[in-house]
C-alpha cells in the first residue's frame, strides 16, 4: 500500500498545486480573454483533425500489424511506435527535414503543388498526428488480436467480400479499442508542444495552440499561464471521463 499511495501522490501532488495556486479571482476574466478563446479553439480544432487523420491511417495499420503477414513486421511494429519514446522536438526536426520546402518530400509537395506545410495550421495537425497515432494504432492493434476471428472465417465462407467483412464484422467487434485509442489519440494532440513548436513554429491564430500559449505566458505573465493550464486539464479530464464512461465501458 505505501508504494501505491506515494505513486498516486506523485500523481496527484502536482496537479493539487495547480489547483491551489490558480487565481481563482481573475480566473473568469481570463477565461473569456481573446487569447485564450483563440488558442482553445485552435487547439480542438488542430487535435480533431489530427485525431481523424490517425483514424483514417492507423486502423489499417493496426489490422497489418495484427493480421497481416509481411516480412519484418516486428521491425514495422518497432518503427510505428518510435514516435512513444522519440522526444517531440527531435520529431519535429525530423518532420522539418522531410516535409520542410527542402525536406525529402516536402520538396515536391512545393514544386508541384505549392504546397508549404512547416508554420502553418496544417503542420500543427500533421505534428500531432504524427506524435499521437502510435497510441491509436497499439490500442486498435491489441483489439484486434483479442477478437474471435471465427467471426471473420463464418462470413467469409458466407460469401462475404474482405471488405465487406472488415466493415460489418471485424470493425464493430474491435469499436471499444478504437474509442479508447482514439481517446488517448485525442488527449496526446491537444498537448503536444515540443514537435509543434519546432515543426509549425508559435504564430498567434494560426498555430499558437494552447501548449504554446502556456509556455509564452509562463515567462510574462505566471498567472495567465495557471489559467491557460486549469483548461486544458479541464477539458482533457472531462473528455476522458466523459468517453471512457459513456462509450468504452458501454461497449464492454
Amino acid at each position: 500500500m505505501l508504494p501505491a499511495v506515494c505513486g498516486l501522490l506523485f500523481l496527484l501532488v502536482p496537479l493539487a498545486g495547480l489547483l491551489l495556486r490558480a487565481p481563482w479571482a481573475t480566473v473568469p476574466e481570463r477565461l473569456f480573454s481573446p487569447e485564450v478563446g483563440e488558442a482553445l479553439r485552435l487547439s480542438l480544432f488542430c487535435a480533431s483533425l489530427a485525431t481523424v487523420v490517425c483514424l483514417i491511417l492507423g486502423i489499417p495499420l493496426a489490422w497489418l500489424l495484427a493480421r497481416g503477414e509481411v516480412p519484418g513486421q516486428g521491425l514495422i511494429r518497432a518503427l510505428v511506435t518510435v514516435p512513444l519514446v522519440l522526444p517531440p522536438v527531435v520529431g519535429g526536426v525530423a518532420l522539418l527535414l522531410a516535409l520542410g520546402r527542402r525536406g525529402l518530400v516536402g520538396r515536391y509537395l512545393y514544386d508541384w503543388f505549392g504546397v508549404s506545410l512547416p508554420f502553418t495550421t496544417a503542420g500543427v495537425v500533421v505534428a500531432e498526428a504524427f506524435v499521437a497515432m502510435p497510441f491509436l494504432v497499439i490500442s486498435v492493434e491489441g483489439a484486434l488480436r483479442a477478437a474471435d476471428p471465427r467471426f471473420e472465417e463464418a462470413a467469409a465462407t458466407l460469401g462475404a467480400s474482405r471488405w465487406y467483412t472488415f466493415r460489418r464484422v471485424t470493425l464493430p467487434s474491435v469499436l471499444p479499442g478504437v474509442i479508447a485509442g482514439a481517446v488517448l489519440c485525442w488527449a496526446r494532440a491537444l498537448g503536444e508542444f515540443g514537435a509543434t513548436i519546432t515543426f509549425a513554429g508559435n504564430f498567434p491564430g494560426k498555430t499558437t495552440t494552447m501548449p504554446l500559449a502556456v509556455y509564452l505566458a509562463l515567462e510574462t505573465d505566471p498567472d495567465a499561464a495557471i489559467v491557460l493550464s486549469l483548461v486544458l486539464l479541464v477539458v482533457s479530464v472531462a473528455v476522458l471521463v466523459a468517453l471512457r464512461e459513456r462509450w468504452i465501458r458501454g461497449a464492454l
